[in-house]
């Protein structure tokens, strides 16, 4: 468990994907989260109506091997959890006027962010920009959105002279993840970690001995549990359109975090790289 992750997002992030029961926990948690620090392992489980080997359970589902360090993580989290409650994420209303939709979305995609930042694993992006920069290549698959957020990390990338690509469709996937080897690292990007046909590429990719890291969200889904490296981001519980929204934001920060991590490790191999792109664009809008 990384220092600076915030337990109280990630309960809620994960909570819809744990089993009945955790979900009790869960729930009691989110609920009476001032009080969490002073109950005991039995008190919780009592007011949850659950069992003492329930909450355990839970405990370490989250990441923590046992109550103790749990409930450390929970104190500690509190204080920034006050400010989240009193700025939450708004969901677009149908008949909104432009002034509440431009200020919702706006604040939406800067919570994203700043949820992300909150939680994400320092040890996990310094791995992953470790893996990067000794990779032969990087494929990035995605689907819908998260295709959208591949296609802008393959032309960062391509910037530093890294040879990648994008595969946005089933079949395009199952192809590249074919053609992947050991020397190479699979990037999938999925909010749900669910999506069908990035769990068919990532079998056949993690069979050819491709590193594959995973940005998703915080869940205890497919993609996050067969990963090699998990970079988790925090993203709103709203219906509309600005849930998607947000969870590409936060994508997309990562994404810009890899490629800042790996360009400035290598810089003085890369700037030639950056300034030849730099000068060829540059002579493109001057014309």
């Amino acid at each position: 468990m990384a220092i600076n992750d915030n337990i109280l997002i990630k309960i809620r992030d994960m909570k819809d994907s744990l089993t009945p029961v955790e979900r009790l926990v869960a729930e009691y948690i989110l609920d009476n989260m001032e009080d969490i620090p002073h109950l005991s392992i039995k008190s919780l489980a009592q007011l949850s109506k659950t069992s003492d080997a329930s909450v355990l359970r839970f405990c370490k589902t989250m990441g923590y091997i046992g109550y103790r360090n749990f409930i450390v993580s929970i104190s500690a989290s509190l204080g920034s959890m006050d400010e989240l409650q009193k700025d939450p994420y708004t969901d677009i209303q149908p008949g909104d006027d432009l002034s509440t939709i431009i200020a919702n979305i706006s604040r939406n995609n800067c919570k994203s962010i700043e949820d992300t930042l909150s939680v994400i694993n320092r040890d996990e992006i310094a791995r992953a920009v470790k893996v990067l920069r000794s990779s032969n290549r990087i494929a990035f698959f995605g689907i819908g959105a998260s295709g959208l957020v591949g296609i802008d990390a393959e032309q960062k990338f391509s910037r530093i002279n890294k040879m990648c690509h994008t595969y946005t469709d089933g079949h395009s996937q199952l192809t590249a993840a074919t053609l992947l080897e050991r020397s190479d690292v699979a990037i999938f990007i999925s909010n749900s970690g669910d999506t069908v046909e990035i769990l068919d590429s990532l079998e056949i990719a993690k069979k050819n001995g491709a590193c594959v890291i995973a940005i998703t969200k915080y869940n205890k889904s497919e993609l996050a549990d067969k990963a090699n490296i998990v970079l988790s981001i925090s993203t709103p519980e709203v219906s509309i359109r600005s849930g998607a929204t947000g969870s590409r934001i936060a994508m997309l920060t990562v994404v810009d975090i890899l490629f800042a991590g790996v360009a400035s490790a290598e810089y003085q191999n890369v700037k030639k790289y950056l300034t030849k792109t730099h000068n060829i664009l540059s002579s493109k809008h001057r014309k």
